[in-house]
């Protein structure tokens, strides 16, 4: 009997051991619920684009699509996050280009992550306009008296920015390059508290997401002095060309990414789901309504896009001595 026992017990185990993972591995993907990692603080542009792609995309997969907030170090902690996370394509990144091309770019000593190498393109969903917003009643009302004041008053004037490397302080660079001035950057952990300091008198101004500034436009709290691109809707509200210099600003876009290396069904899955999620026409009107710009770019445009602006902003500088 004990021996009939242990045969059994023998090749039950066997069993398991060959059945078993094939049994897992023939499960299609997903089968279980997602994680999207937005390296942002929560109601900031990328917790709002990027929780509402989630729910879009927890519709198509028919499986949770849950956000999780992870950020400080220019988005750069999330970001090291997936990439150092399992490769089965479970654990996705709502990424910014903060965290995918310009902190890189500013010191990739200091940077934990390769994104070309780490990070598995999935589509860019939007760029969004961001903006330098001062207090109403401010003595200065537009950039040029700013500029002034701080070429007067060297580092008194304060932005308060997603810190060291994001793309809000690659502005601020090539705003002091082009004007000469020392302007005072204070580091946020995201968008969010910046508008909170700047609304509480901390700080003389902040470069954040229209969408996050806008609201405190029309309520006569603040007023923006600076686009990094045009929009339409803020006439009154220059450019860096519109005021006379040569140099435009770079844009801010959010994509998706998973950890490199994930399989082939995952991919074949999440691709195509993403892209249909970003065209939803409900979805981008609604994101269009808050200042994003839907602009779908497939996995192999993105990584194009990554490479080139990477290597524009590593040019970019190296020109203006930002790095050791």
């Amino acid at each position: 009997m004990r021996r009939f026992i242990f045969m059994m017990g023998l090749l039950l185990g066997i069993y398991i051991l060959i059945v078993g993972p094939s049994t897992l591995q023939a499960q299609p993907f997903p089968s279980y619920s997602i994680q999207l990692v937005i390296p942002g603080a929560p109601g900031d542009a990328m917790d709002i684009a990027g929780r509402s792609m989630a729910e879009e995309l927890a519709k198509i997969l028919k499986v949770p699509v849950v956000p999780i907030n992870k950020p400080g170090g220019g988005a750069t902690v999330g970001t090291d996050f997936v990439a150092k996370s399992k490769k089965d394509g479970y654990t996705l990144l709502y990424g910014i280009s903060s965290g995918i091309v310009y902190n890189p770019a500013f010191s990739p000593e200091s940077v934990p992550y390769e994104p070309i190498r780490d990070l598995e393109p999935l589509g860019l969903h939007v760029s969004f306009p961001t903006v330098i917003s001062i207090q109403n009643e401010a003595p200065w009302k537009n950039f040029n008296e700013v500029i002034d004041y701080a070429r007067k008053n060297p580092g008194k004037f304060r932005c308060g920015t997603l810190g060291a490397g994001s793309i809000n302080h690659f502005h601020l660079e090539i705003i002091k390059s082009l004007t000469g001035v020392d302007i005072t950057m204070v580091p946020f952990r995201g968008a969010s508290p910046a508008v909170t300091a700047l609304l509480g008198g901390h700080i003389e101004s902040a470069f954040v997401a229209v969408v996050l500034s806008h609201p405190h436009y029309k309520s006569g709290k603040l007023r923006g002095i600076l686009l990094d691109q045009k929009v339409a809707d803020l006439p009154d509200i220059p450019t860096l060309p519109q005021l006379g210099y040569k140099q435009d600003l770079p844009y801010t876009f959010f994509a998706f990414f998973a950890p490199a290396g994930i399989p082939e069904e995952a991919k074949k899955v999440l691709i195509p789901a993403i892209e249909k999620a970003i065209k939803n026409p409900e979805l981008m009107a609604r994101l269009q309504k808050m200042w994003f710009i839907p602009n779908y770019r497939s996995p192999e445009e993105l990584k194009h896009l990554m490479s080139e602006d990477y290597e524009n902003a590593r040019a970019m500088v190296k020109k203006m001595g930002v790095t050791k």
